[in-house]
This record gives structure tokens, C-alpha cells and sequence, in this order.
């Protein structure tokens, strides 16, 4: 049984959503603090101006925990993100076929943070045809920090691997892991292919949407599906 366990992120990029396929159990970790300026609450597209930011305003700073990090709804922020987001692709090839599955995202109208990332992130896997189960870290109420926190949830849920991104190699201690009879696997996000992108120079580093726009029903091609030819 593979387990992943990553904090929730804004319509996130595809190897956020590679993980995800690769494991049997996704736990999003939702009961630790939040932290400004990441990819909680914030992604990037691609514009003819380069990369931007597409963002959720928040309410309140960082002494919070991420599942209750509330949205604010103070500014007509939907629409002005869907203005850019239809500024951004509305010539790609795909974007008639998935913009009402995406703007359709933002009808909920959340008050958390969370829920909306969670819902959003459900929904595209969903797209992917990705059917890994999801669970979430408040529901499994488990102690502990950064590797203790990360090796109790895996035997929790039964998992006999866990598949890290490579960014966690700064804390997890392996050991642990191998203690715990728990193999540990890092997820390569080299080699990705480039797909067919608008607006110049290809760029790996944005959203999931960016790649749902351009390839359609082809978009897993270039997350995974690209590995089974090797």
C-alpha cells in the first residue's frame, strides 16, 4: 500500500498531481501551519507576459493552522481570476472543453481555504481519471512533527511505502522510515516532456490548468502516461 501525504496547494502543477496517480492512498496534510507566500493559496499560468500569479486572499497571517485558513471575500476576486484566466487561455486548443469544469471550481464559493484547494484538486483528478483514494490529516487526528507526524499517518492508514517529493529530502530523517518498515521513495520530476504551450519559451513550473488548457484529454500523456514508452 503507497501512501503520499502533501499540505493542500491551489489548482497545483503536474507533478503534484503525478504523486497522487503513483500512490493508493493520498492524505492532504491540512492539520499543520500554514505558511504565507507558498502554494497554498497561490499558482501561476502562463500569459503573453510571462508567468503570473493567479491568487486566493486570505484572512488572517501565519499563526494558523491550514485547514482553518479562511478565504476573504472581501474583493470580487473570483471573477477577476477568471478574467485572467480566460485572458490567459482562451486561444488554447482545449480551453472550450475544460473551462466550465474549472470556473464551475469557483461557484462553491468556499469559506475555507482548504475546502477549496481539496475540492479542486478532487475534481481535476477526477479529469485525470486518477482514482486514488483521499483522505484528510484532521480526520486521522495523529501527533507529531515533520517525519514522526508523516511515519504514524502511513501506519494508520496501512501504508508499507511512502512516496515523498524530492523537497522533503532537508527533513525527513530515512532512518525512520527504515525503522518503521516503511520504504521511502522520492518522486523525480526530471524528464517531464514539454507539451504544446502558448505565449513563448515552455514552462514547466505553472498549473495544472495550464496543461489541461493546451493537451486535453491527452494531458496524462505528459504527466505519466510518457514513462510507459520507456
Amino acid at each position: 500500500m503507497k501512501a503520499a501525504i502533501i499540505q493542500s496547494n491551489f489548482f497545483p502543477w503536474k507533478g503534484y498531481f503525478d504523486i497522487i496517480h503513483d500512490a493508493d492512498i493520498f492524505v492532504f496534510l491540512e492539520d499543520v501551519q500554514y505558511t504565507k507566500n507558498d502554494w497554498r493559496n497561490r499558482n501561476k499560468i502562463k500569459t503573453p507576459f510571462g508567468a503570473k500569479w493567479i491568487t486566493v486572499p486570505i484572512k488572517g497571517g501565519i499563526n494558523q493552522k491550514i485547514f482553518e485558513v479562511q478565504i476573504s471575500n472581501s474583493t470580487n476576486w473570483i471573477e477577476k481570476q477568471k478574467r485572467q484566466i480566460d485572458a490567459a487561455y482562451s486561444r488554447a486548443q482545449f480551453y472550450d472543453c475544460f473551462k466550465e469544469e474549472i470556473t464551475n471550481i469557483y461557484l462553491k464559493k468556499f469559506d475555507l481555504l482548504s475546502e477549496l484547494n481539496i475540492y479542486a484538486i478532487k475534481k481535476i483528478s477526477k479529469l485525470l481519471d486518477i482514482d486514488t483514494k483521499f483522505l484528510n490529516s484532521t480526520d486521522i487526528k495523529i501527533n507529531g512533527i515533520k517525519t514522526e507526524k508523516i511515519i504514524h499517518i502511513c501506519q494508520e492508514v496501512g501504508a508499507t511505502s511512502y512516496i515523498s517529493g524530492p523537497a522533503a529530502k532537508a527533513y525527513i530523517n530515512e532512518n525512520d522510515f527504515i525503522n518503521a518498515g516503511i520504504t521511502l521513495k522520492y518522486k523525480d520530476y526530471n524528464s517531464y516532456p514539454e507539451y504544446p504551450q502558448l505565449w513563448g519559451k515552455f514552462d514547466h513550473n505553472v498549473s495544472i490548468i495550464d496543461l489541461l488548457f493546451n493537451c486535453g484529454e491527452n494531458t496524462s500523456n505528459y504527466i505519466w502516461g510518457w514513462r510507459n514508452g520507456k
